[in-house]
């Protein structure tokens, strides 16, 4: 079958390649008649645009880069959902990039990026994030960038999060109200803006109810550092009756403990954890969650995206949003009798 492009539609109607282009971008400056004329001889031969040639022309890509940790976790998997509810109306596609929790892979994405090969980037910083020199060397190239979820407070970007200081004390006080007294913190970090958020909440729930906050029953690492002291918490004389785990995986890791060693969930221990899964209600016992905006994330960071491409003039303090997550009680923080 013979190859129908852009010269082929010029040729065959008698007219240049730059008006049927037009035409095909439904251009203001080309006559009805001539796109209806353009658009029914496409149709006639199942032309099929090639936007990577079309890029090249207009020297943009038509891509956008979504860098993030991980897509085992529920939320990054529903945020790029949303992201994807935005991106692909507008004619452009998306690149997933995984950092895998690492700052010197976070920086080798964000290297490439500098060759062109995307418009612009939403991210959600690595565990190991401390420093955005890499963010502010792409974003000077003139590729804009927006942060989701995990953002750097000090960032000159637009910036999507969640009310994570009030979540993390709302979690916080939900487990005291259920008779908790050694209340432990679970995160993979202490370098991000969520998981230190997170903690101050954790922190004023509990100096509000007198409650002091232990560094022993604040627990940091990676997934698994923080299993291993999970175990040494669970296994101690003095075990938390109440665990907050600020990502999901966390919470999992936990469960899969407490079945290990025995402990019964909530008689013994109580949890609650920052997680969007699907299947939370279906644990035993169904797990009690701060329910983040995932999608809605998503969706925002990349309207706030096509802003700051669209536009002239873009101010990332107005595109910077909270959307706020919700507490959703279930049997794995049911007060006991």
């Amino acid at each position: 079958m013979e190859n129908v492009n852009l010269k082929k539609l010029a040729q065959t109607l008698n007219l240049s390649v730059s008006t049927v282009s037009k035409a095909l971008q439904d251009s203001h400056e080309i006559s009805q008649e001539t796109k209806r004329r353009v658009l029914d001889l496409a149709k006639s031969l199942n032309y099929v645009p090639n936007p990577y040639a079309s890029s090249l022309r207009r020297k943009k890509s038509k891509t956008i880069g979504v860098v993030i940790p991980e897509v085992t976790d529920s939320f990054f998997s529903l945020a790029i959902k949303g992201i994807e509810s935005i991106v692909q109306p507008k004619g452009y596609h998306t690149l997933i990039y995984l950092t895998y929790e690492s700052l010197a892979r976070e920086q080798t994405i964000l290297q490439e990026f500098q060759s062109g090969r995307v418009d612009g980037v939403i991210m959600s910083l690595s565990g190991e994030t401390n420093r955005i020199g890499h963010l502010e060397t792409l974003q000077a190239k003139g590729i804009p960038i927006v942060l989701f979820d995990r953002i750097f407070d000090e960032a000159t970007m637009a910036q999507i999060t969640t009310n994570d200081f009030e979540s993390g004390y709302q979690a916080t006080r939900h487990l005291i109200e259920q008779g908790c007294r050694r209340v432990a913190f679970l995160s993979l970090s202490d370098s991000l803006s969520i998981s230190n958020q997170r903690l101050e909440g954790y922190k004023r729930a509990l100096a509000e109810s007198q409650i002091a906050a232990q560094d022993d029953l604040i627990v940091n690492g990676s997934r698994e550092i923080s299993q291993e002291l999970i175990r040494t918490l669970l296994q101690s004389p003095q075990r938390p009756d109440g665990l907050l785990a600020s990502v999901e995986k966390l919470a999992i890791t936990a469960y899969q403990l407490c079945e290990e060693l025995n402990l019964t969930i909530p008689d013994a221990v109580k949890i609650i954890a920052f997680s969007n899964l699907e299947t939370a209600s279906l644990l035993n016992p169904s797990l009690t969650t701060i329910t983040q905006p995932a999608f809605d994330m998503g969706k925002a960071a990349a309207i706030a995206l096509f802003r700051n491409l669209e536009k002239t003039y873009f101010d990332p303090q107005k595109e910077s949003i909270v959307l706020p997550s919700l507490l959703v009680c279930r049997n794995s923080t049911r007060r006991c009798n």
